[in-house]
């Protein structure tokens, strides 16, 4: 549930500083291949194994390959919370493991006016990725103990409120604590199930079992 309610709280965070503004450039996506049996597919807060060869769109110029270069190991990343490019949010929802897309990426979703290593700025890139697994986020008891401040198996309105705090200084946004507490009615007014101005264990994680 957090990491979900994390990419719901980002969404909400930027639109509230910003206010309104002209749409982002899509991502192209290409569905390379696709396999037949697909038991769940990938969404914000998943945790994704992948695979990636990634390109200069201008020259073709390969600039990086999992399978080729440093340890040659496939990575894991958090889809969804700005681990990765915001084109790799984007393009890599909806997935099953084993399929493989190819993304093309304009700069304002990839690395913009700066460029990064041997990427120059303003670059277009295109990926070829494949997924290689796909495992839940952190929606357990850990996650709930963290957030858990008093030990005392639900969580109030000032614990999520603290956690939020904490996450955005951890990824870099400044602090709002009007907007913060605007976000934590709205969790409540969402995940307290019985309306005892706590968030229980249980309400933490049921929603999820499934999953």
């Amino acid at each position: 549930m957090i990491l979900e309610l994390w990419a719901y709280f980002v969404t909400a965070f930027f639109f509230s500083v910003h206010g309104a503004k002209l749409p982002e450039p899509e991502v192209k996506i290409e569905v390379l291949y696709k396999p037949f049996l697909c038991h769940r597919k990938s969404k914000y807060g998943d945790i994704l194994l992948v695979h990636y060869e990634g390109y200069l769109e201008s020259n073709g110029t390969l600039f990086h390959s999992s399978r080729h270069h440093g340890d040659k190991n496939p990575v894991w990343f958090t889809l969804g919370i700005r681990e990765v490019i915001k084109g790799w949010d984007k393009g890599l929802q909806n997935m099953c493991a084993g399929e493989r897309r190819k993304l093309t990426i304009p700069p304002a979703l990839a690395y913009g006016k700066e460029g990064k290593g041997v990427i120059p700025p303003e670059s277009s890139l295109i990926f070829d990725i494949e997924v290689m697994e796909i495992r839940n986020g952190p929606r357990s008891h850990e996650s709930f103990q963290d957030m858990d401040l008093n030990d005392d198996w639900k969580l109030s309105k000032s614990e999520v409120k603290e956690y939020l705090r904490r996450e955005f200084e951890k990824h870099g946004y400044p602090p709002n604590d009007t907007h913060h507490e605007a976000m934590v009615e709205d969790i409540f007014q969402k995940e307290d199930e019985d309306e005892d101005g706590f968030i229980s264990a249980r309400e933490f994680t049921y929603k999820h079992d499934e999953l």
